[in-house]
């Protein structure tokens, strides 16, 4: 006897699914890529995708190996140096200028030494536009400086920012930098020492620079979202020395990596020698 009555049975097989010829087991569907369900998400083999349009480095070699094609919005972008003055101003004037040129502010927290204003110009910055803070004289900089960048990345009334951090900074304090900058519509930029590639970071993006000549600088991709890059990138930096003054320093045998740095005056308000 059968369970079901026939007429159950052919109204049960006509409502089933029906399989396309070929197919066996269950329902064949088409694999899910990560990539195209948020743009936070990303294959292991490819960049990730930015959920704002990056900003333009300006170096074509550089864009093609950073996630979304240039410098992050909304997230922290860890610069580790073996001293300053190696040319990463130069790196990031053309991202700077552009961040002046849409009526945006330009921050910069604590450089270590005179910014020499003429070569600042020579990058395209204007000059008296930028915001400098310097907090280094006070017993507690550390502490100030911290607090002072993540209020300005908090406020969203900054383009572009720029922080020399103090060195051995605990991890903690720079997780609440970068889930400050989740709040700021622009590239947060920060300065550390070599010796922070060798601990975890929260910035999604982190590059260790080494200079690699008078106008040339080593980019070395450490941490992106997207698969390791085994060999540094070679970047031609913008020369900020005029032709005499190139001529003077060969001449006198002078370490040209760091030639311009008194060149112009400096602003009073912070310092960086070695403008880079």
């Amino acid at each position: 006897m059968d369970v079901l009555p026939s007429a159950a049975l052919a109204a049960a097989s006509a409502a089933a699914p029906r399989r396309p010829p070929g197919a066996v087991g269950a329902t064949q569907r088409t694999p899910l890529r990560p990539d195209l369900l948020h743009p936070a998400l990303w294959l292991g083999h490819q960049l990730g995708r930015q959920v704002d349009v990056a900003v333009p480095s300006g170096f074509d070699v550089l864009d093609e190996q950073l996630p979304g094609g240039g410098w992050p919005r909304r997230a922290l972008t860890e610069l580790l140096l073996p001293h300053p003055g190696i040319g990463e101003i130069r790196l990031l004037g053309a991202c700077l200028a552009s961040t002046q040129r849409a009526g945006r502010l330009v921050m910069l927290f604590d450089p270590p030494a005179d910014l020499s204003t003429w070569a600042l110009a020579r990058l395209g910055l204007d000059v008296e536009q930028l915001l400098v803070i310097s907090t280094r004289s006070r017993v507690i900089a550390g502490s100030d400086t911290l607090w002072a960048l993540e209020q300005a990345l908090k406020s969203g009334h900054v383009g572009a920012v720029l922080a020399w951090l103090p060195p051995r900074l605990r991890t903690e304090r720079l997780r609440r930098l970068q889930l400050a900058a989740q709040a700021h519509d622009g590239p947060a930029f920060v300065f550390r020492e070599v010796a922070a590639a060798q601990r975890p970071t929260a910035a999604p993006l982190r590059l260790g620079l080494r200079a690699a000549g008078a106008d040339r600088l080593a980019v070395r991709v450490l941490k992106r979202r997207g698969p390791l890059l085994e060999t540094p990138l070679h970047v031609e930096l913008p020369a900020v020395l005029s032709a005499a003054a190139w001529q003077r320093a060969q001449e006198a045998g002078a370490d040209l990596t760091n030639a311009g740095a008194s060149q112009g005056p400096g602003l009073r308000a912070a310092t960086f020698v070695n403008l880079g």
